[in-house]
């Protein structure tokens, strides 16, 4: 018996919320645990069963003791009343040896008794703790869910964060692009005016002057040739 009570102690003493909060998915392990829980029950009620049974014989056994004692005891007053002192000492002698008897009953019925109490109390307060769980379940489950949904929204948005830096990033490496064009372009146009010379750019201008002395010799050639 003693090691019945110690196991559904234990049983009694394990700490639900601990349970589910070692859990990987408290919506699975809060399942699980009713589950067990139950089967626990299923086991308590019958081991209460029978300690409550033990009990009540005992309790019977005491009684009909304690009857026996009380009916010898009233034949021995009518022997005595009768002046059948012989009777009454038979009388007499048969309740002590069921007074004996009575002390046993007594000691067996207490322990019976507190070993039912117990029991009960341990019955009562496992469907206590399934009642609980039962309507705390929904609960659990609806924040179970909208914790999930909530790690959903921080992974997309730790994403939307990655991508926004991966964007910055590459426009930093856009415009460092544009910066080294336009040096580029700007060393071009510095050498570029660096091979140019102005006062050969002017003679040009005259260089090609030539040609009206050419047309002026070709009249006169022609005025001399008579043409």
């Amino acid at each position: 018996m003693a090691g019945i009570l110690q196991r559904f102690k234990d049983i009694m003493a394990s700490n639900i919320n601990a349970l589910l909060d070692k859990a990987e998915d408290p919506e699975k392990m809060i399942d699980q645990c009713l589950r067990n829980l139950n089967e626990d029950l299923a086991k308590v009620k019958a081991e209460t069963a029978a300690v409550m049974a033990d009990e009540q014989r005992a309790k019977r056994e005491l009684d009909e003791c304690n009857a026996e004692i009380a009916k010898y005891q009233s034949y021995a007053e009518k022997a005595v009343v009768a002046g059948n002192d012989e009777d009454a000492k038979q009388f007499l002698t048969k309740k002590a040896q069921l007074a004996e008897k009575q002390v046993s009953l007594q000691q067996t019925y207490d322990v019976a008794a507190a070993n039912s109490m117990k029991m009960r109390q341990m019955h009562d307060k496992l469907v206590k703790d399934i009642g609980e769980l039962n309507s705390r379940r929904d609960a659990i489950k609806t924040k179970v869910r909208v914790a999930k949904a909530q790690q959903r929204v921080n992974e997309v948005t730790s994403a939307v964060n990655k991508s926004e830096t991966s964007m910055a990033a590459f426009e930093r490496m856009e415009a460092k692009a544009d910066n080294m064009l336009d040096r580029a372009n700007a060393v071009a146009e510095l050498n570029a005016s660096e091979t140019s010379d102005p006062i050969k750019d002017l003679a040009s201008k005259y260089d090609s002057a030539p040609a009206a002395a050419v047309d002026d010799e070709l009249a006169a050639l022609k005025a001399k040739m008579g043409v």
